[in-house]
């Protein structure tokens, strides 16, 4: 299969080479070609399949040019060895669990999937390959501890300063090995552009090869849609139609989900939860794409005011608002409703949310509002512990750390601090 361009889609390339350039020469982000649909069976059967088969065969179509199909199982075997449990937190609404991987958060499933891939495509290889990444918040631990060790691949991790969780920021400065750090001053935008830019220079690009882990990255983006098919799988029974509702900052997670829709999957509906970084919610509305300065707000990751990955939602819908309106809805909270939620959720159920997972659930309940007979499964995508300031604010206690968190808490921050996009240029052409 071939990966093409949203800005031409005469620019082409392979998995491979769409995984190792990041990004289309033209600055347009890749997608494939086609999506082939699975087979009913699949899905009427789905119950039966382990988490590896169904992985396997929902990527297959994707990758099976580059990767034979025996290391493909290993990347997966690699990549998914931790649970994804549904868990019912009142009637009709539940929430997936994506924090029980190594940093703790959703994204572990991207970061590693794309470093297995790229630890297999650089066997042999005599140049390294430099993974240059912007993170809001959990991006840069996921993808830290996905790439640690990994032979050929060096990792450069931009993060503005003062703008991610403590935990956060130890699970991304304190690695070492192949995994350097960089403390921006400014937002996440800054740091995103940034990386956009470094890609475009060939300056730096004549002597290196570069490549993103952030979800403009196929790899990165694209088995992130295992887990919609994993929580399809473990909701079938309900008899339901079922909702999914995304916590959304740059819109990788959820387009994944609505790829996993277009495999076949018999989810009609998904809901893209927004802090106050409102831009989507907007276009839903007038059509109008208005991308802003981004908002700090207590769910920081989500802090994005030109979310890249939206492109490839329009794409999916032929940028026919429409169409796109009968799939998706899109709503934006405040932090004092996040705030108010955690505290009524933990009041009345016990669970205890990160900021992210309530503004997914505010977004769930606003939907049902006028679809009450839904099934709606909203997104937990980071353990609360990785947000420990706002959790014990709001609600009064400290969650037990993990021994995942544990292992960084004690350890030295090592960061470059930087400013300018010239400073972050210097240190590749030096490194």
């Amino acid at each position: 299969m071939k990966f093409h361009s949203l800005n031409n889609r005469s620019n082409q390339a392979s998995f491979k080479e769409a995984v190792i350039a990041g990004i289309a020469p033209d600055k347009g982000l890749y997608f494939p070609e086609s999506i082939t649909p699975l087979s009913q069976d699949f899905f009427e059967n789905i119950e039966e399949l382990s988490n590896h088969e169904i992985a396997f065969r929902a990527i297959h179509q994707f990758v099976s040019d580059d990767i034979p199909d025996n290391a493909l199982k290993e990347i997966i075997s690699n990549t998914l060895d931790f649970d994804f449990p549904v868990v019912d937190i009142e009637e009709n609404v539940a929430t997936l669990e994506l924090f029980h991987g190594p940093t703790m958060a959703f994204k572990d499933v991207g970061a590693r999937f794309m470093a297995n891939c790229l630890g297999y495509f650089s066997q042999g290889e005599k140049q390294d390959v430099t993974v240059l990444v912007a993170t809001s918040g959990d991006t840069g631990g996921a993808v830290a501890n996905g790439f640690l060790g990994v032979d050929g691949v060096q990792v450069l991790i931009l993060y503005p300063s003062g703008k991610v969780s403590e935990i956060q920021e130890k699970q991304l400065t304190t690695l070492g090995q192949n995994i350097e750090a960089m403390e921006v001053d400014g937002v996440f935008d800054d740091c995103q552009r940034m990386v956009k830019t470094a890609f475009l220079d060939t300056e730096i690009t004549d002597h290196k090869k570069l490549t993103s882990a952030n979800s403009i990255n196929v790899a990165r983006w694209l088995p992130q849609l295992f887990y919609f098919l994993f929580a399809y799988k473990q909701a079938k029974s309900k008899g339901k139609e079922i909702v999914f509702s995304v916590p959304s900052g740059n819109f990788g997670n959820i387009c994944a989900g609505m790829v996993a829709q277009k495999l076949g999957m018999p989810v009609k509906h998904f809901v893209a939860s927004t802090n106050a970084n409102d831009v989507v919610p907007k276009f839903m509305e007038n059509g109008v794409y208005k991308p802003m300065a981004s908002i700090a707000t207590i769910s920081n990751a989500m802090d994005v005011g030109d979310p890249s990955n939206f492109i490839r939602i329009r794409h999916l819908y032929k940028d026919d608002l429409g169409t796109l309106q009968k799939h998706l809805s899109s709503y934006s909270f405040t932090d004092k409703s996040t705030k108010v939620t955690m505290k009524a959720i933990h009041s009345k159920t016990g669970y205890v949310m990160d900021p992210h997972g309530a503004v997914g659930y505010l977004g769930l309940k606003e939907f049902q509002k006028s679809h009450p007979d839904t099934y709606g499964i909203f997104l937990e995508t980071a353990h609360p512990v990785k947000f420990l300031d706002v959790v014990e604010e709001t609600l009064g206690l400290t969650p037990q750390i993990p021994p995942q968190i544990k292992k960084v808490m004690n350890k030295d921050k090592k960061s470059i601090s930087i400013a300018t996009y010239e400073e972050l240029k210097q240190f590749l052409l030096k490194h």
